[in-house]
């Protein structure tokens, strides 16, 4: 019989008195706890079901009790400091499902727990505190379908023979641990396995060619972040049903095997942080069914094959840092595209040919590329762009005023370019102002409560695992950072540096109050700094240098607090530097090259009218100053002379007509001399003697 109870009038005593009761319910339920050793419930003889929150309480007094329920099914959740498993568990024999993760629980693998519930199916104990060696039950499980001990501190080797022990298993997740040694070949055993995660652990070697070859059920294997080598799979392979390969993080060597070309449901392809070599296989193109597929930092090269555009259903693609060249076939454009990352490569063309109509693109990665043209104005056509990344190309032309109409535009980056023209002021239209946009978050896997139900991990094939997100690089604060999860969606920035922008600074950009990061040095970008720029009430990093800007720094600039990088080196400002809150910690080196500015850091005081005075020490080390430094002068002299003799030597000794022809020289050049000397400059009473 199955009870429903009002849990906000009900008493833990009265529960103890509802001895039929077969299913307890207590779970999100803050306002009625169970002591974790349950002795409030043990004599309802007819338990079958529990599910509830915890709270942790000594067992030393409930040691001689002995529940009367057989419990089937046991779901557990709160936080127990570093304990360890219950004690009525030992006295469970009936289970099939076992929910004990999330608890902090401490100890060794139970596998007590598998010899006395020989009809257990699911056993999930992720996120404690687990330790020791992984060892198996004294006799085979049959029935052990799912088991999950990710998050743990398990090492050693993963037991040789846990496919004979555990032959059933359909979903086995040992990631997240310190595993070491091989990958034991005996995984082939488990003919139903659909999905194997030993992800983020120390593994060595290869993949057994017995395991490729065996577990042909598996849908999802997932590899990541070990140190795994040589080749993927051999020429034997029959994971011909995968549909998510994670294999990045190791250390793989050679091609991507042609053998992946049967795995016609593959959906997600993980393969970055490797040793890959060759060319993008043209065959990729043919699995219809990818919607991901990430391969960056490896070796590639080759252009992207023509045979991509056929993947309609893609949705990320991760190609940076490679050797890849050519173009980008113009006819890619999948339609549900949400990350293209093809930076760091040798890709060539036009821009203009690789911007279409992607309503659903969220990050456009091309930077350290090889593309010119300009921005096309349809740039407006990707109405859910967050990150727009064109840095370090040959891009040239004006920003155009339609990059204003990406209203969800949290990173741009434009630096190192030929852009030309004005900053456009609109930009204030952007999620930059700080309105209520709220960034996308990046593209991530939660397959049920402890992250292994198969029925819900199938159907998003080409999700990354977790703490695959989406990887960005931004400059700021004078550092290359790599954004990602959660601190992505929460930064933002411009960075139009290193182009030939022209005009003054709309003041229109002191109201994106959102912004973290502004770069606009290294323009030829005139006028003053717009006062408001008090409004960045945000904003870390601004640098303004190598402009032609005049005027004095805005002293309302003190009011933003979270300022860390501040650079207006290299313009034509004057007057006092501001010496309050933040300013008063940046050095000498954010104003140089600046002659009329005064005041701290720089040695220049100012007088009471805020103007330029110069100290009667510095005024006469000055006047003593030549337009010539001698000590330099004389260094570079000498090295210099030291060259050009030792070439003359070295050349004399390697040619010997050179040789020749250069003693023959001198010998001409003495007999001049000496003809000269006598006819010019002897004495004529010497010239008998000498003749």
């Amino acid at each position: 019989m199955s009870l429903t109870i009002n849990l906000l009038k009900t008493s833990l005593i009265s529960l103890m008195h509802l001895i039929s009761m077969e299913k307890l319910i207590l779970s999100n339920n803050h306002f009625f706890q169970i002591p974790i050793s349950l002795e409030p419930l043990f004599n309802l003889s007819k338990l079958k079901t529990f599910d509830g929150e915890i709270c942790a309480e000594t067992e030393s007094h409930y040691n001689s009790l002995t529940p009367k329920f057989q419990l089937t099914s046991i779901s557990l959740s709160g936080y127990i400091d570093g304990g360890t498993f219950p004690k009525f568990l030992y006295h469970q024999h009936d289970l099939k499902n076992a929910d004990l993760s999330h608890l902090n629980l401490s100890g060794q693998f139970p596998n007590w727990l598998l010899e006395n519930n020989t009809n257990l199916v699911m056993l999930l104990l992720a996120n404690n505190s687990l330790f020791g060696s992984f060892r198996m039950p004294i006799h085979s499980h049959q029935n052990l379908a799912t088991l999950d001990v990710s998050n743990n501190f398990f090492h050693g080797h993963i037991p040789v023979e846990i496919g004979t022990y555990l032959p059933g298993l359909m979903d086995l997740n040992l990631s997240r641990n310190a595993f070491n040694g091989s990958i034991p070949s005996s995984f082939a055993d488990m003919k139903m396995l659909e999905r194997l995660d030993i992800s983020d652990n120390q593994l060595t070697g290869e993949i057994p060619e017995r395991m490729a070859t065996g577990c042909f059920s598996l849908k999802i294997l997932a590899l990541s972040n070990n140190s795994l080598q040589g080749h993927i799979f051999s020429k034997k392979f029959n994971l011909t049903n995968l549909m998510r390969l994670q294999l990045d993080g190791n250390k793989f060597i050679g091609e991507i095997p042609e053998s992946l070309s049967k795995c016609y449901l593959l959906g997600g392809l993980y393969l970055s942080d490797n040793h890959l070599s060759g060319e993008i296989p043209r065959w990729l193109g043919n699995l219809s069914a990818l919607e991901g597929i990430r391969m960056p930092n490896n070796n590639l090269e080759g252009p992207i094959p023509i045979e991509f555009c056929q993947l309609s259903a893609l949705k990320i693609l991760d190609l940076s840092n490679n050797s890849i060249f050519g173009t980008l076939p113009s006819c890619f454009s999948p339609a549900h595209i949400e990350q293209v990352h093809l930076s760091k490569n040798k890709i060539e063309g036009r821009l203009e040919s690789i911007i279409h109509d992607s309503p659903y693109l969220v990050t456009l990665d091309l930077s350290y590329n090889r593309l010119h043209g300009s921005i096309p104005n349809r740039i407006d056509r990707l109405p859910q762009l967050n990150y727009l990344l064109l840095a370090h190309n040959y891009i040239k032309g004006e920003i155009p005023v339609q990059l204003c109409q990406l209203k969800e535009v949290r990173l741009i980056d434009l630096s190192h370019n030929n852009l030309s023209g004005h900053i456009p002021s609109c930009l204030v239209n952007t999620a930059l102002s700080g309105g209520h946009h709220e960034a996308v978050a990046p593209t991530s896997i939660w397959c049920g409560r402890a992250s292994v139900y198969i029925s819900a991990c199938l159907p998003s094939r080409s999700a990354p695992p977790m703490g695959k997100e989406e990887t960005v690089q931004f400059t700021t604060k004078n550092m290359s950072y790599y954004y990602q999860g959660r601190i992505l969606t929460s930064m933002s920035g411009i960075d139009l540096s290193c182009n030939k922008l022209t005009g003054e600074i709309p003041t229109q950009i002191g109201y994106l109050s959102g912004i973290h990061a502004l770069n606009l040095s290294h323009n030829n970008l005139t006028g003053t700094i717009p006062t408001t720029f008090s409004n960045l009430k945000q904003i870390e990093s601004l640098d303004l240098s190598y402009n032609l800007l005049h005027g004095k720094i805005p002293p309302q600039l003190i009011v933003l607090n979270t300022l860390e990088v501040f650079k207006v080196a290299y313009n034509n400002l004057s007057g006092k530097i501001p010496d309050r809150a933040q300013f008063s910690t940046f050095e000498e080196d954010s104003y140089e090259g600046n002659p009329f500015l005064c005041g701290k850091p720089l040695s220049k005081s100012c007088n009471h009218n805020g103007l330029t005075t110069v100290t009667p020490e510095a005024s006469t080390e000055n006047q003593g100053d030549s337009l010539i430094d001698t000590d330099s002068f004389l260094i570079t002299f000498t090295v210099s002379y030291g060259i050009v003799i030792i070439g003359i030597i070295g050349v004399l000794y390697i040619n010997p007509y050179w040789r020749r022809r250069w003693f023959y020289l001198v010998e001409v050049c003495m007999t001049s001399c000496y003809y000269f000397v006598a006819d010019n400059l002897v004495p004529r009473r010497f010239y008998r003697g000498w003749m």
